[in-house]
């Protein structure tokens, strides 16, 4: 059986990252093995600044895309690899940004943003080929088939399963491939993304349709801790995990797994191991079905949060007509709700703080309600949550809106503004 692994940016950061993976791979000897790798570290940010500079300045853009080239290549040369390999990926680029004229921001994102995984991804297979190991390239944009819905396209789960039965497995008999994850294309032949940080998911959506053994995620964490390091200290690591709590943390924010990577994995009972590539040989965390546990307080943190606050223009109450009008806005303008609140007038949300579609739904919605947008928040999210834990958490916070379950508490919170006294 197939087994796949997913490496994320930091794992393929640079050139004497790419050959720990390679050390990973072959020190294991696995047969019938998918690679899932994502764009060097830090590159999707940089193609990000192309594609918003592609708006505004194009030769600026180009500039930048140049700059990237260049970092590829400095891994290229320490892996005594071909320079030039690239070229053909970086020249398509940058035609598309000297010649097209398109408008459609999600569009152009996932024309530019893509380049970063293939990019990787031909790194790798070469460099694997050049130790010795049997390996393949495989462009996922032949496999992975969405519909047309830009940065987040929604998978034809049908086509893209005919696909990897017929081109992915045969592959599979004889050596390593190496694929893409976060990008797939439409009926059109244009490429498309599956969303930031979608490369779990193309993991998972290779696990169900090649029935694998199991899945890794190889991180930079020795698995999934109790909060991110980046923010906390003296954080536990989680030996085991359910899929339905595996869920429901990415679905408030963690950041260790893509909200979206679960379910193809739970339906096909494909356990899913998070790892460590810089320990390897550590246990990590092992997600899979339902089993006894006693958690830990596990917390996540989303920054970046916004509050909207709806109400109608003539105090009449926020009914269902109204909501139902409200929801068919935020599906139309991708707008996630983290935390909701109804009241008699008014009718409350938390959001990913994301301008130009906030914008927009403002604009549409603003024609019948009265709109208050509160900027500047922290959405904080407690499984299994203890008082002390939440005391803690709150210390020098307003906290703006409280929901709480049974196993879960959400704290939208904003810092106290500093007071200082006048000079006498």
């Amino acid at each position: 059986m197939a087994k796949v692994f997913k490496f994320g940016g930091a794992s393929v950061k640079n050139a004497a990252a790419i050959k720990n993976v390679t050390n990973i791979i072959s020190s294991r000897n696995e047969t019938e093995l998918l690679l899932v790798v994502s764009a060097m570290g830090k590159v999707t940010n940089a193609l990000e600044k192309v594609v918003d500079t592609y708006f505004t300045d194009k030769k600026a853009s180009l500039v930048l895309l140049t700059e990237i080239h260049s970092q590829h290549k400095i891994s290229l040369k320490e892996l005594t690899l071909n320079e030039g390999i690239l070229d053909a990926f970086f020249d398509n680029v940058s035609t598309f940004i000297k010649n097209d004229q398109e408008s459609n921001f999600d569009l152009v994102y996932d024309q530019i943003v893509s380049l970063g995984e293939l990019a990787s991804n031909l790194i790798l297979a070469e460099y694997l080929k050049q130790q010795n190991i049997s390996a393949s390239w495989l462009d996922a944009r032949k496999i992975i088939k969405t519909d047309e819905t830009y940065r987040e396209g929604k998978l034809n789960w049908k086509l893209t399963e005919e696909k990897v039965q017929s081109e992915v497995l045969p592959l599979l008999k004889n050596q390593i491939v190496v694929t893409q994850g976060f990008i797939g294309s439409n009926e059109t032949g244009n490429t498309t993304t599956l969303g930031r940080e979608g490369s779990d998911y193309s993991a998972s959506i290779f696990a169900y349709c090649t029935n694998a053994e199991l899945v890794a995620i190889w991180k930079d964490v020795p698995g999934i801790l109790t909060g991110d390091p980046k923010l906390f200290e003296n954080l536990v690591k989680i030996d085991r995990l359910t899929y339905k709590e595996a869920v429901e943390m990415s679905y408030y924010g963690a950041k260790v797994i893509h909200p979206k990577t679960i379910k193809p994995l739970q339906n096909k009972q494909i356990p899913l191991y998070v790892k460590s590539f810089t320990k390897p040989e550590a246990d990590g965390t092992l997600i899979s079905g339902e089993i006894t546990i006693n958690y830990p307080p596990v917390i996540v943190v989303a920054e970046n949060q916004a509050m909207l606050h709806i109400a109608t223009k003539d105090f009449s109450f926020v009914a269902e007509d109204h909501l139902s009008k409200i929801f068919q806005l935020f599906a139309k303008h991708r707008i996630k709700v983290n935390v909701m609140r109804n009241t008699a007038i008014s009718f409350s949300v938390c959001v990913q703080d994301e301008t130009e579609r906030i914008t927009n739904f403002m604009e549409e919605l603003g024609t019948e309600f009265k709109i208050i947008k509160d900027e500047g928040l922290e959405l904080i999210t407690i499984r299994h949550y203890h008082q002390s834990v939440i005391n803690e958490l709150v210390k020098g916070k307003i906290v703006v809106l409280e929901e709480r379950i049974r196993k879960t508490i959400q704290l939208v919170v904003k810092d106290v503004p500093t007071i200082r006294r006048k000079n006498s």
